[in-house]
């Protein structure tokens, strides 16, 4: 991705959790990224993220209609998302099963909701972004 300033930037948040999403967005809104698009569940995130093309998706794993690994995986079949730029969000530890698959999808980022704040999230945003 060429550098871009903050204001261009769009950044999907597809999690179930309403408060997490809703801080997320309006986290990301208030640092001055030019948009947060949302969604509620792994199916509405794959097709938000394969129509807008967002220069960053923050994933949550655990979701109704499609988990956020399934998502990532599909939206890795599309020549957009092969190289699209993804942070995982999840309540797992790194030693459960279901994160074996993360490294079958890179270039992704994790990050232990229970162990990140919002500004951790927002740091972690503009490193994967190269913004710092």
């Amino acid at each position: 991705m060429n550098k871009k300033e903050l204001a261009d930037i769009r950044i999907l948040v597809t999690e179930d959790e309403e408060s997490m999403l809703s801080a997320l967005a309006d986290k990301i809104r208030y640092t001055g990224f030019a948009e947060a698009l949302t969604a509620r569940n792994g199916e509405e995130g794959l097709k938000i993220a394969l129509q807008e093309h967002p220069d960053l998706l923050l994933v949550d794993i655990l979701m109704p209609k499609m988990d956020g690994i399934t998502m990532i995986k599909r939206i890795r079949e599309d020549a957009w998302g092969k190289s699209a730029k993804i942070i995982l969000l999840t309540n797992f530890d790194t030693t459960d099963e279901m994160l074996k698959d993360v490294a079958l999808i890179e270039p992704s980022y994790y990050l232990l909701k229970s162990n990140w704040s919002i500004d951790d999230v927002m740091t972690k945003i503009k490193e994967v972004l190269e913004l710092l």
